[in-house]
């Protein structure tokens, strides 16, 4: 099998708040590590952006299992496990279309390997 290659950049490319669709996947990639070695990798859905009153300027996300169950931001109760995430449109630097995060996962492979990226 074969996987075509592809030039990764230095730095990764996030996702712009302007870019984001309700309703769209994306992909949070986080590191434990200083040296950005161990991933965590999160899908969430894009549900909107100031869903509670007074906010300005705040994204929010859900996690993709419970959005897939037909859970929504209004009909959320203690009984579900829905996640749900708010954050400001400015701090979206974790946040990636599929591709994109793959390539920050690559990154990531070239750098366990000693790969100079």
């Amino acid at each position: 099998m074969y996987f075509e290659g592809r030039e990764l950049s230095t730095s990764a490319e996030p996702v712009s708040s302007t870019e984001l669709q309700p309703g769209e996947i994306y992909f949070a990639v986080n590191f434990v590590d200083h040296e950005m070695l161990i991933p965590i990798v999160e899908t969430l859905v894009y549900i909107g952006r100031n869903l509670e009153p007074g906010d300005i300027g705040k994204v929010y996300f859900q996690d993709i299992e419970s959005h897939r169950e037909g859970v929504g931001y209004l009909s959320s109760s203690k009984d579900n496990l829905a996640r749900f995430l708010g954050g400001s449109q400015n701090e979206l630097g974790h946040i990636f279309t599929f591709e994109k995060a793959l390539d920050v996962l690559l990154g990531c492979s070239l750098r366990r390997r000693n790969v100079k990226v």
